[in-house]
């Protein structure tokens, strides 16, 4: 995971900026939650007890409400994870961090989330962007490894291009068609599967 661009986003500052932040975190949390498509700006503003001019001060459309709400669990999603890495030094244990700590971000979200986000091609763009990131991040902490001798020396980039072609069939909804896993529960597979196949 990374940080995605932030789109036209919720505004945030001047005055009323606390209670726009509060509500911004109670819009993140409901489409989560709940998803997305099914939802009016009328319904999200009755959700959450605002009125749809309220909703506008932090997008200026439904669509761009979303694509900010997607950015911001990313976001938030990333510094959470790498936080999890950095509390450990051993490579192995730094790759194992990284796998669960994706899969536990990804846990409390519904599945009709991820249907939403995978038909909606601005929220999907984001997934798959952060989807590529941490495959690239995994590349990166399966190299540590092998340099540090923890690893067996496996061909770093096949490695990493296996998980990567895994992580975006998990992006895209196809595991979850074949196997019926969740993205969590997809993630922690791949996670048993990488450590057990790199361990000396």
């Amino acid at each position: 995971m990374i940080n995605a661009s932030p789109p036209t986003g919720p505004k945030l500052t001047g005055r009323g900026s606390a209670r726009r932040s509060e509500l911004f975190e109670e819009l993140v949390a409901l489409l989560t939650e709940e998803g997305f498509a099914r939802f009016t700006l009328d319904e999200v503003a009755a959700r959450l007890r605002c009125s749809k001019r309220t909703l506008y001060g932090l997008a200026d459309s439904k669509e761009q409400l979303v694509r900010a709400a997607v950015v911001h669990f990313f976001r938030g999603a990333t510094e959470r994870v790498e936080a999890a890495v950095a509390a450990e030094s051993d490579p192995a244990a730094r790759l194992a961090a990284y796998l669960h700590s994706v899969a536990a971000e990804l846990g409390p979200l519904s599945p009709q989330f991820f249907e939403d986000v995978a038909v909606f091609e601005p929220a999907a763009e984001i997934y798959e962007r952060n989807t590529r990131a941490a495959a690239r991040r995994v590349e990166q902490l399966i190299d540590e490894g092998v340099t540090a001798g923890v690893f067996r020396d496996v061909h770093v980039a096949f490695a990493a291009d296996v998980i990567t072609a895994v992580m975006v069939r998990i992006q895209q909804r196809q595991v979850a068609a074949a196997t019926g896993l969740g993205d969590a529960d997809a993630y922690a597979q791949l996670s048993e599967l990488l450590m057990r196949g790199l361990a000396r």
